[in-house]
């Protein structure tokens, strides 16, 4: 289960471009509180605290206790947005959420058992369709990630999510159909003319 991550934050009395800029420059990121059927709350939190928050890997599939005012609230991020140019991040929102609550939530995909797919060894290459995906379940209880085993599965395999373990209380957000996570691909198929291939990797 992701762990909870905590911020502290102060109310913001100003709003506007202008009061965001200041903020900024004192090394403060604006940001929202909404939801849970109470009036939205603007915030800023430390640029600094939240980077490091960020820089766990897990953050939008945490919960974030933000501390402001000396009350605790839980919640879940929804959004950042970064400067074009710096990375920095600019805004914040983060959604009002009770611990029983069902989210929504992008979870990332972790694939085991390579050594044990025939496909892999015979020179089959892992080809993802998604490297997240998107869960409902508890806010209490949102997975780290996803494990997909892998075992068994040969060349021009597809592995479906029907054939995923998902931890308890945890159920996928699609559900009317049997989406592809991944295929095993033979080689052949992956390679294209070098010229094609070294165009790619110059603008990738």
């Amino acid at each position: 289960m992701s762990e909870t991550l905590n911020l502290s934050a102060e109310t913001r009395d100003r709003a506007g471009k202008g009061a965001s800029r200041v903020l900024r420059r004192e090394g403060r990121t604006p940001a929202v509180i909404y939801g849970g059927n109470e009036e939205p709350v603007a915030i800023h939190l430390e640029e600094k605290a939240l980077n490091k928050a960020l820089g766990t890997g897990h953050f939008f599939n945490s919960i974030v206790e933000i501390t402001v005012g000396g009350k605790t609230v839980r919640t879940l991020p929804k959004d950042v947005a970064f400067h074009p140019v710096t990375d920095r991040p600019l805004h914040a929102d983060f959604l009002r959420v009770s611990k029983n609550a069902e989210v929504h939530v992008n979870v990332p995909v972790v694939f085991a058992n390579e050594d044990k797919s025939p496909g892999l060894k015979k020179g089959g290459v892992l080809n993802i369709v998604r490297h997240e995906l998107e869960m409902i379940c508890a806010a209490g209880s949102i997975p780290d990630d996803i494990v997909v085993d892998v075992s068994g599965y040969e060349v021009g395999d597809s592995i479906h999510i029907s054939a995923v373990t998902l931890p308890n209380g945890v159920k996928p957000a699609i559900t009317d159909r049997d989406f592809t996570i991944a295929t095993i691909v033979a080689p052949s198929s992956l390679k294209s003319e070098e010229g094609d291939t070294t165009k790619t990797e110059a603008e990738g």
